[in-house]
């Protein structure tokens, strides 16, 4: 069964346009970067994500929005716990995220 994996981040008081644009855009490229252990290929199905636009006023601070698809629960949780790309981009964020969130389905599963 598939699982979704949603991320949230608030990034830190005065991080640049340019910081915030280059962490989206790595975060979306994980996509192709991100190889499965055995077959080396990519294993995230689908990643999309950007800035947040709710009119509702209820974001607590966070400012941009991650949906990433995994076939399995397998595969997410190597991508979570294993896998050395994402550990990377996780460590590359300690000076500009303030505060992140993550939160995850299975399609159907109430």
């Amino acid at each position: 069964m598939s699982v979704t994996h949603i991320v949230l981040f608030q990034f830190k008081a005065g991080t640049s346009a340019e910081v915030i644009e280059d962490v989206c855009n790595r975060m979306l490229a994980l996509r192709d970067n991100c190889l499965h252990p055995s077959s080396q290929k990519p294993y995230i199905r689908t990643s999309s994500g950007g800035r947040d636009n709710s009119p509702e006023g209820i974001q607590h601070g966070i400012t941009h929005a991650f949906v990433v698809e995994f076939a399995s629960a397998a595969d997410r949780d190597y991508y979570v716990k294993d896998d050395p790309v994402h550990r990377e981009f996780v460590k590359s964020l300690g000076g500009v995220i303030e505060k992140a969130q993550a939160v995850d389905f299975t399609p159907g599963i109430l």
